[in-house]
């Protein structure tokens, strides 16, 4: 019986990748409430005996308040593999719609009161750790053994969401958050060395990656005007060096400022070099195709973006690596659910999760996976595939800035300039222009944030630590 190994999530945003969208209680039905549809069960899924169904007398339906609903839906009218696998266990999901505005403030008030307290709620960089001392999340390892064979391969990445020696986090899948993608016939016609070549040979660093932009570019013209990079990489390529702005001792549950590391400036000052030698695109483009159109060679983005069309010839290949630190490194887009502080539905709450990591990383699913994969992205390639499948595997480290989830201040868009964060402000202001056209060096956006930072970082460790003390 065939089976999928991994799901994966291609309609993710920016939105979504940043935790800023919203959500609101008030709103219990269906994205299809309104819309008539028929879904769908072509995949048989065999079940899986070695998950327990849920208990006779324990409540087998979940409330989940998100964005996107997890049952059929008219766009995605197939069942899940993981909601299939649920279903067979007696469970079933009721689904509570989110909106793009006050999806904390919908949780909180519903927790506060009581009432209508959802079960589970996606992961998301603000999750963790503002939204777990704020009280809204509760630990997940009453309900998963890390040290089992299901969950062991978790572990690693689990260990990084951790408070006073508890687990708030279960990972059931990653996806690289951007991957870069480049047009295979350019690299043909003007015999430049192909990165997937030197991806494989393990030279893919960001040398070679400017030499390729360097190259590129030159070759413009004043009619020809090209651009080596345009997209979602900034914050990818710093931490490639496997630092992060705001760095977390589990030891001591203390998060600390790391704006002062000498590898994330080194990185800064990579991204500020190649913004002032010309080879960064500003601008947002939403897709591959059209920033090729626009003469640049690569593209950073997510997967949902890739969407080559009949007679192209694409690849793509990760994030360059830190030309001091060759460590395997993906900064990842986690699939995960968190237990909502409240929820009392223990034995259907353990039972989906068990269900959904079965769906992403059981290798009896690996081929239905694949052919799923390629019935939606038919002019993906076996190569393009095959990195896709390798930066998500356990080769490489997933790493988490905690600067997102230290508080909305710094990791929400709307208290910041409505389009990006303090935190996106922090990653790309040495390798952008102001309207002026000024572009700040690394020291100089130190000196505007880092007041800032430390100011929320103090007050997240003041709450940490009462929160601790609350739950010994």
């Amino acid at each position: 019986m065939k089976r999928i190994k991994r799901a994966f999530a291609l309609t993710l945003s920016l939105i979504t990748a940043f935790g800023v969208a919203a959500c609101s209680n008030s709103d219990s039905s269906s994205s299809n409430s309104d819309e008539s549809f028929e879904a769908t069960d072509n995949i048989e899924v065999a079940e899986n005996m070695e998950i327990s169904a849920i208990p006779d007398g324990a409540e087998k339906t979940i409330l989940y308040l998100g964005e996107n609903d997890l049952n059929p839906t008219k766009a995605n009218p197939e069942i899940s593999t993981e909601m299939k696998l649920f279903q067979q266990k007696g469970g079933s999901i009721e689904w509570h719609r989110c909106t793009n505005e006050g999806r904390f403030d919908a949780l909180a008030k519903a927790i506060a009161a009581n009432s209508d307290v959802p079960d589970i709620f996606n992961y998301e960089w603000l999750s963790f750790p503002a939204q777990v001392v704020n009280k809204m999340f509760q630990p997940v390892d009453d309900i998963v053994d890390f040290d089992t064979p299901m969950w062991n391969n978790s572990k690693t990445t689990a260990d990084q969401f951790v408070l006073n020696g508890k687990h708030y986090v279960a990972p059931l899948g990653y996806d690289p958050s951007a991957l870069i993608t480049y047009d295979k016939k350019k690299v043909e016609e003007l015999g430049m060395e192909d990165p997937y070549d030197l991806y494989k040979n393990g030279e893919w660093n960001w040398a070679n990656f400017k030499s390729i932009m360097d190259e590129y570019v030159s070759g413009g013209s004043a009619d020809d005007e090209r651009y080596g990079i345009n997209g979602f990489f900034k914050p990818h390529i710093t931490q490639q060096t496997g630092k992060t702005l705001v760095s977390f001792d589990t030891s001591t549950s203390t998060f600390a400022s790391n704006l002062n590391d000498p590898d994330i400036e080194a990185a800064q000052q990579f991204l500020y070099d190649i913004k002032k030698e010309g080879l960064v695109l500003d601008g947002w483009i939403g897709s591959a195709s059209e920033c090729f159109q626009k003469n640049c060679f690569f593209y950073g983005m997510g997967a949902w973006a890739i969407k080559p069309e009949d007679g192209d010839e694409w690849g793509i290949v990760p994030m360059p690596q830190y030309d001091k630190d060759p460590q395997k490194i993906t900064t990842s887009d986690m699939k995960a659910f968190m237990w909502v502080s409240g929820s009392t539905k223990k034995d259907a709450v353990k039972c989906w999760l068990e269900c959904y990591k079965s769906a992403r990383t059981d290798p009896e699913y690996e081929q239905t996976n694949k052919d799923k994969f390629f019935e939606n992205n038919p002019n993906w390639t076996e190569e393009m595939y095959g990195v896709f499948q390798d930066v998500t595997s356990d080769d490489y480290f997933m790493i988490f800035d905690y600067a997102f989830g230290v508080s909305f201040k710094m990791g929400d868009r709307t208290q910041f300039d409505g389009n990006q964060c303090l935190v996106d402000a922090l990653y790309g202001s040495s390798s952008s222009e102001d309207d002026d056209g000024v572009q700040m060096t690394w020291t100089q956006v130190r000196e505007t944030y880092s007041s800032t930072v430390d100011s929320e970082v103090s007050k997240l460790n003041d709450a940490v630590k009462k929160y601790i003390a609350e739950n010994n």
